[in-house]
């Protein structure tokens, strides 16, 4: 998880990390900034250019304490009786004794493969919430006839849209007006059957640009081709949903949602106002409804909104959250260029990464419109920048001085007929320049627009500069201190000025967001709970066309509520944490401090020292270093009375000045006389003049993968800094910052930070529990082309759940499935063996991170094989045959868009500061099957923002149903739940519950080092070279040693 959206543990769980070390973010692309919370003030002003207004609509709880969404009604739905009485009556089914069985054991799901729900958790305090969905309600006997949609010769991208667009709306299709969508890709939905004498004719359609009247005289003929891939009746679905025989199944449910999916999208992808990106988000362009906001250097960010069908129980249901996204500016393209520079300085690389595939329209030639007097636009997309090997094989190629020149130093070959050109030209509004003649001899190619010499003004036959074809031809004078656009190809350029090109709106910037953008973004997207229920209930319908006035959801027969839907939820209580001899901290909000109290087991540690990294132009915290040695002697302090056994440290510590030019190299020097210091240092603490992710990841890369050391990276202005304490009267250093760096330092030497009362630890108690979390990273915008994908897997090693080594392994780039899951495992059953007297776990629980609900199927068919063939080469003959070890899998959601919201201001429901539910709160009805064992839970309070709850689905189950329910708890479920929960309190770089449990979360933390090691690869430059371990096209094999711990330190929480 990057920059990316982390429900609140952006911004509430970093705890350690946020308040006691640098440890930088971002990279891995996994999901918006949707959630960060907060709200900003609307004095920016409304638009394009500054912030936005919030509109009316919806209400608030009122006064200065915590609010509420309300709709204009004030009136909160009550729950629907019908879906508890479906809820219910599932559980209670005939097992196979015949007796009624409300566990669920040994029962199976819809495919025999996904276990059972073994009923609803009943712990925790009742609370009534909404959730972000609406019910959609289709009318009787509604069926939905399904097409695909083949295009020949095969097109893609933005072209085949526009040719779905002309098949709909003139093709023989198009009498079924609004009884039709499409996914505008390969897919109709009909409200009822395309006749079949109109699906055995290939139909011809000729391709026209949008707003134009006639097809261009060469303009090309596609044939389509309709096939009939599936019928299905919305009724059977419902009924499915609303049977309580838990045995049922409907194995067409995943289409019937697809199929609606595309229903309720056509509307949004229809409208010219609506921008949609990927199948399902939509932002409006225009209109009250558009919210926008600059985020500075050619971007801007906007506010839409996700949509997904879902099906829940006995009702079919509408998912839609708030999403963020960023677009280029829809200004000149020469300003765009401006605003660029002035935030990333003259690098002509990465500006062309920057602009490539941007679609511009230009305004150099007089305006065309078409009968209905609308604009034709001449649209056209940037290729790149000029090069001086453009239309190298051409008879006159183009002579460009240099990568990124400028309009004065870009010439073309302008032939003797009007339009024709060496292999260059100034693109003049028709198609690209064609070469005159390959080296071989061709007549001259012709644009389509020809630019044409004024009389007495030039001659022909001669090269020409970009510069004085425009001022000659068009009378324009464009800026010489601009790079010229490239909008043909390589084989074929054609050159434009910037100054004639106008960015067109609506395009999404892929390009990873700078440290001032993503701060830019946090600020547009932060927002209270009931603001972000209050824009879907209100501008979000009406984005989504969720209303009686879309004729699309009328012809088909469908409505949805107009009201979002309210769920059950239960608070469930937390547990106690304790310190050294049992010492209980106080919790106050899922949070508390160590005032007074020690580390359940500290570390010990003997050599340390400190490395002091200076930065040119950037003020030191200290003026020498025996300033530097008072700070320590504090933090020395602090570490032993936080309970980590510390010598001294050996001062003083090298001391180096970096540049971006010796960065690398002058950290490699140092750590390499480190090693070779007679004490033999374990860990070193680094100060850093600032959060710098280069010198963070080299630092990381030495320490962890080279060298062999741990090391501890902060903020010298933040170490050094000093505050008064109310208690003494006193000023006097950050004792609370130094102590969640001294969390870092114990569990990186093996101690344990905190710890639960063993009831709340439930089966883990006994030290025969493993816990494993997984999770792979994948490569992100800006990755170079061979970037892979990275695996990660952490296990506790005792039932204190203290300690999480991990192992990391190098795999294909975007698969999700772990590769070499088996010898994952088989290394952590080793650990946990030599840790426990050479025995090895009888249940092995594994928390998933990472995958997809389309992906379940796939950790039982492809990931679950591999773990049991570790267990198969690790276990012995005696423990197999007693069933050992036993497997459970949970799969870990946080990119989710499900959101609760409270529906009362009472201070037992509802956090008083951030207005989300309260920390703690489970669902596990009104949104999910009655079939599938699945729950919410947000266990963490939420800073800022609204919280985002974690998604826990059980795929595998060998454990939890199958053992006796110890009391207080009803059933299988409330144990799991309450065991998820308590765990989150057991994350041990934070005093706090985080928001999802330790063994996801370490797993990702794992992975977010790992791509701290290759950064190189994951956040590469346009003009760096990749490592040469990893270039050279797909054929190489991957150097795993990139990622392959120190052998000193692969048995220790390296990664913290």
């Amino acid at each position: 998880m990057s920059g990316r959206d982390r429900g609140g543990r952006g911004r509430g769980d970093r705890g350690a990390a946020g308040r006691g070390g640098y440890e930088p973010r971002g990279g891995r692309g996994r999901g918006g900034q949707d959630d960060r919370g907060g709200s900003f003030g609307p004095s920016r002003g409304r638009g394009e250019r500054g912030g936005f207004v919030p509109r009316a609509g919806g209400r608030g709880g009122g006064g200065g304490g915590p609010q509420v969404f309300l709709p204009d009604d004030s009136a909160v739905p009550a729950l629907d009786k019908k879906v508890t009485e479906v809820e219910d009556a599932t559980q209670k089914v005939p097992a196979k004794g015949g007796k009624p069985d409300l566990l669920g054991v040994g029962q199976l799901s819809l495919d025999e493969r996904l276990p059972r729900r073994p009923g609803y958790g009943t712990k925790g305090i009742p609370v009534l919430l909404w959730a972000n969905y609406f019910q959609l309600i289709p009318g009787k006997d509604i069926k939905l006839y399904r097409y695909n949609v083949d295009i020949d010769p095969e097109v893609v991208g933005r072209k085949r849209q526009r040719l779905m667009q002309l098949l709909l709306s003139e093709g023989r299709i198009s009498s079924f007006g609004n009884g039709i969508a499409s996914d505008y890709k390969s897919t109709l939905i009909c409200c009822r059957r395309i006749p079949a004498e109109d699906l055995q004719v290939n139909e011809a359609v000729i391709y026209r640009f949008e707003n134009e009247d006639e097809p261009n005289a060469n303009a090309r003929t596609y044939r389509f081709k309709l096939q009939e891939t599936g019928v299905f009746t919305v009724s059977e679905m419902i009924d499915f949903l609303t049977s309580t025989n838990a045995s049922a199944a409907f194995a067409e449910k995943h289409e019937v949602t697809q199929a609606l999916n595309i229903v309720l999208g056509h509307h949004p992808k229809s409208a010219s106002s609506i921008m949609s990106v990927g199948a399902n988000k939509h932002f409006s362009l225009q209109g009250a409804s558009s919210q926008s906001y600059n985020l500075g250097a050619g971007l801007q960010a906007w506010r839409g909104y996700f949509t997904s069908v879902r099906a829940a129980a006995s009702r079919i249901l509408l998912n839609v959250q708030v999403k963020h996204s960023a677009t280029y500016e829809a200004i000149p393209l020469d300003q765009l260029m401006d605003k660029y520079a002035s935030a990333n300085g003259p690098n002509l690389y990465k500006l062309e990464k920057f602009l490539k595939k941007v679609r511009i329209e230009t305004n150099h030639l007089p305006v065309k419109r078409n009968r209905a007097g609308q604009i034709v636009p001449r649209v056209k997309t940037i290729n790149g920048l000029a090069t001086s090997s453009d239309g190298q094989g051409s008879e006159h190629p183009p002579k460009v001085r240099s990568f990124g020149a400028s309009s004065r130093d870009v010439e073309f070959f302008l032939g003797d007929q009007p339009g024709s050109s060496g292999g260059g030209g100034a693109d003049d509004g028709g198609s690209a320049a064609k070469p005159s003649s390959k080296k071989g001899g061709k007549k001259a190619g012709k644009t389509g627009g020809q630019p044409e010499t004024k009389p007495g003004t030039g001659q022909t036959n001669k090269y020409i500069s970009v510069y004085e074809f425009f001022k000659t031809n068009h009378g324009r004078q464009v800026r010489t201190n601009l790079p010229v656009v490239n909008v043909g190809n390589k084989a074929n350029p054609s050159y434009l000025p910037a100054d004639v090109c106008i960015v067109l709106p609506g395009q999404t910037a892929d390009s990873k967001l700078s440290p001032d953008q993503t701060a830019r973004m946090i600020e547009f997207a932060v927002r209270k709970p009931f603001d972000n229920a209050r824009s879907i209930a209100t501008d979000g319908t009406a984005v989504l066309g969720l209303n009686p006035q879309n004729p699309i959801l009328a012809q088909f027969g469908i409505s949805a509520s107009m009201k979002m839907i309210t769920v059950p939820g239960r608070i469930l209580n937390g547990p106690n944490v304790r310190y050294k001899n049992n010492s209980v901290a106080s919790t106050r909000f899922g949070s508390w401090n160590m005032d007074k109290i020690q580390f359940t087991t500290g570390a010990t540690l003997h050599a340390w020292s400190v490395l002091w990294i200076s930065v040119e132009g950037v003020r030191d915290a200290w003026d020498n270093g025996e300033a530097l040695n008072h700070t320590l002697k504090s933090f020395h302090d602090a570490l032993r009375m936080n309970g980590v056994f510390a010598d001294a440290p050996i001062v003083p510590g090298p001391r180096i000045r970096v540049n971006d030019r010796n960065c690398d190299a002058a950290i490699d020097e140092t750590f390499k006389k480190i090693i070779g210091h007679p004490k033999k240092p374990e860990l070193m603490l680094v100060i850093l003049p600032k959060a710098d992710v280069g010198i963070y990841n080299r630092v990381k890369f030495c320490g962890d993968i080279v060298y062999g050391i741990h090391t501890i990276c902060v903020v010298g202005s933040k170490f050094a800094k000093r505050k008064f304490n109310p208690k003494t009267q006193n000023e006097g250093y950050d004792l609370q910052y130094f102590a969640n760096v001294a969390l870092k330092f114990n569990l990186k030497k093996g101690g344990t930070n905190q710890s639960l009362e063993p009831a709340k630890y439930a089966i883990v108690s006994d030290g025969k529990t493993m816990l494993v979390g997984i999770d792979v990273t994948h490569p992100s915008p800006g990755s170079a082309p061979n970037a892979p994908s990275i695996a990660g897997m952490v296990a506790s090693v005792d039932r204190w759940l203290g300690q999480w080594p991990a192992a990391l392994r190098v795999q294909e780039a975007r698969k999700e499935m772990v590769t070499d899951l088996s010898d994952l495992l088989k290394s952590r059953l080793r650990l946990w063996r030599k840790v426990n007297s050479n025995v090895l776990p009888e249940n092995i629980i594994i928390y998933r991170d990472g995958v997809s609900e389309g992906q379940y199927q796939t950790v039982i068919s492809e990931e679950l094989p591999l773990l049991r063939q570790a267990c198969t080469d690790e276990y012995p003959a005696t423990d197999s045959k007693k069933g050992h070890p036993r497997i459970s899998i949970i799969i870990v959601g946080k990119r989710h868009n499900t959101r609760f919201y409270p529906t009362r201001t009472d201070a037992n429901v509802i956090d008083e500061r951030s207005s989300n539910p309260k920390n703690g709160t489970v669902v596990d009805r009104g949104v999910t099957e009655t079939r599938n064992w699945e729950f919410y839970l947000q266990a963490h309070t939420a800073i800022q923002g609204t919280a985002r709850p974690a998604h826990y689905f059980i795929v595998h189950d060998e454990i939890f149903a199958k053992r006796p329910v110890p009391p207080p708890f009803q059933n299988a479920a409330d144990v799991l739940e309450d065991l998820t929960h308590n765990m989150c309190y057991m994350f041990g770089r934070a005093t706090k519950a985080v928001s999802i449990c330790p063994p996801a979360y370490y797993a990702d933390l794992v992975c977010e080092r790992a791509r701290c090691y290759m950064s190189k690869i994951f956040d590469a430059t346009p003009e760096a070279t990749p490592t040469p371990s990893l270039a050279g096209g797909g054929g190489r094999q991957l150097d795993t040693s990139l990622v392959r711990v120190h052998e000193r330190l692969k048995d220790t929480m390296f990664y913290i």
